[in-house]
């Protein structure tokens, strides 16, 4: 690997990476293309893969050609559910006695369904949404439950493709949430006590409304901004999140408190208390539950309510275009999305169906576009390993996919599926990196919170070692690059492959002339260093790693 090491610190320096991405992020260069949303091209459905998907594969990329985009998403969304819950299950089953799940066995199922999973669309929004709805196993409560967040995690997977208002009070009330933001064992007034406001908070400012009364194009409704909700607002709707606790076969006092326990508690829906709920007059967001409401109405009227806000289009519209496509969507792409999360054509709302579609087929999604627009937007750590591997089809030698959390910086990706440092995700939907390019654009951009030099060097220093040694904790996990080794000897066809997997074509003659340089610098590489360098030098470079 001595040719892969020099070779690259030729072509590009670490650090200077990092310098390099805030440029890229500003919008500094893009090509420019015309796509046909019914029956792409293989350049064009690389780049719906890209965003719709853990990442392209020529396999995928023949299908999506051959069968057209509109029939691709109808069997995208047809297609049956795999549960990490079930693999969690049988995982348990194999552990030796008094042996216990560790988030370990998530992370296992989380990656086999990357790789050999054929309900992509449904995985990679699921990704999007744990990115919005967030739970973490930082929280220790949590990192003693691994299979109820795996079955939070198939929970957003669910509804993924039903309604908003039916994935909003699933949330609500999974037990997983209900421990993360401590509406789980809430109490009502009792004397100086009040109910927890955790819940009541973060569902307003996270998960439906936001801070600031919006347009529809998702632009603030007065200069300066009109706040959505009061203190108040929060302290009225806190009491609609008291008496929930822990499913089981009673409501008693020992249960509430967790003694007792039911087998099935980490995943069952949480059921109310009446002993603990607030009986007390709820007043939030113009809206008064009567004294003596019960639990299960207040909450139907209180999710009714966030629910029918008009933020909640345009708030969780832009979330999904910045997980998916760009981090600076045009006020007119956040308005067609809000458009059709208001009414999906039949007069339904929250269709998110009919959302995931308009995000990931509307015209600034399909089509690269101007680069003084600030389009694109970073490709997160997870997003990058994933891409190497479905594009590279790689196999574990055990069938398990060990890879354990990648939380480390420095030698590492800095990120980890279900392993978000807040409730506030990995990076903030409108985190500006300070004196850089990006700023001085008046622009966002999310993943680079959690990009910096010490990242870098880590991402570098991971897939060097992936895409020549293989991945996992015991490097079991390997790339299958027999069509790659057949191009090994023509390296404008080898790098014309990996364009179209890694970078949907868009690579520039400059990036391109730089790799085929280092490629054919050494005569006498072998044709398996070939296919690293080009894999490398390719998901090194700040146009790969800013998805445009």
């Amino acid at each position: 690997m001595r040719t892969l090491n020099s070779q690259s610190a030729r072509i590009i320096g670490k650090v200077a990476l990092f310098t390099a991405l805030l440029t890229a992020c500003s919008g500094e260069e893009v090509t420019t293309a015309t796509t046909d949303a019914v029956q792409p091209t293989p350049e064009q459905a690389s780049r719906i893969l890209s965003q719709s998907t853990f990442g392209p594969n020529a396999a995928d990329i023949s299908k999506l050609t051959n069968i057209g985009t509109s029939a691709w998403f109808n069997e995208q969304f047809s297609k049956p559910q795999q549960l990490h819950f079930s693999y969690m299950n049988l995982a348990q089953a194999s552990l030796p006695a008094g042996s216990r799940l560790r988030e370990d066995q998530f992370f296992e199922s989380f990656w086999q369904q990357v790789v050999n999973g054929d309900n992509q669309l449904r995985q990679r929004v699921a990704f999007a949404l744990s990115q919005i709805f967030v739970i973490s196993f930082q929280n220790n409560t949590l990192a003693d439950n691994p299979r109820g967040v795996a079955a939070y995690y198939d929970m957003l997977g669910t509804y993924a493709f039903r309604n908003f208002r039916e994935l909003l009070e699933a949330v609500t009330l999974h037990p997983m949430m209900g421990n993360y933001l401590s509406s789980l064992r809430n109490q009502k007034t009792v004397g100086a006590r009040v109910p927890d406001e955790n819940y009541a908070r973060e569902i307003m400012q996270l998960f439906t409304i936001g801070l600031r009364q919006l347009n529809q194009d998702g632009t603030d409704t007065t200069v300066p901004p009109t706040e959505t909700y009061t203190n108040d607002d929060i302290k009225g709707l806190a009491k609609v999140f008291t008496g929930w606790s822990w499913a089981g076969p009673d409501t008693s006092s020992t249960r509430f408190f967790g003694n007792n326990p039911d087998p099935n508690r980490d995943w069952l829906p949480m059921q109310n208390y009446p002993a603990y709920h607030e009986t007390l007059e709820k007043t939030f967001l113009g809206v008064t539950i009567p004294p003596n409401t019960p639990a299960e109405a207040s909450l139907k009227i209180a999710l009714d309510t966030l629910f029918n806000h008009p933020n909640v289009g345009p708030f969780i519209g832009q979330q999904l275009i910045q997980r998916l496509v760009t981090s600076n969507p045009s006020p007119a792409y956040v308005s067609r999305v809000a458009a059709k999360f208001a009414d999906n054509g039949q007069g339904i709302r929250g269709d998110m169906k009919a959302v995931i579609q308009t995000v990931l087929l509307d015209p600034e999604a399909i089509t690269p576009q101007p680069a003084n627009n600030g389009s694109g937007k970073l490709r997160e750590p997870v997003i990058r390993l994933a891409n190497w591997m479905r594009a590279f089809n790689v196999t574990s030698s055990t069938g398990l996919f060990q890879i354990r959390d990648l939380d480390n910086p420095l030698d590492e990706l800095a990120q980890t599926p279900m392993r978000s440092p807040s409730v506030f995700n990995f990076y903030r939907p409108d985190y500006v990196p300070p004196n850089s390019s990006i700023a001085t654009a008046n622009l966002v951009s999310p993943e680079m919170q959690i990009t910096e030099e010490t990242s870098v060097v880590g991402y570098l220093n991971f897939m060097r070692n992936a895409i020549s040694r293989g991945a996992g904790t015991s490097r079991n996990i390997k790339a299958d690059y027999t069509t790659e080794l057949a191009l090994a000897s023509t390296p404008d066809k080898l790098l014309d492959r990996i364009n179209l997997l890694l970078m949907q074509n868009q690579m520039s003659s400059t990036l391109r002339n730089q790799i085929l340089a280092a490629i054919k610098s050494n005569p006498n590489n072998s044709a398996i260093n070939r296919v690293y360098l080009a894999v490398f030098l390719t998901m090194a470079s700040p146009e790969y790693i800013v998805q445009k």
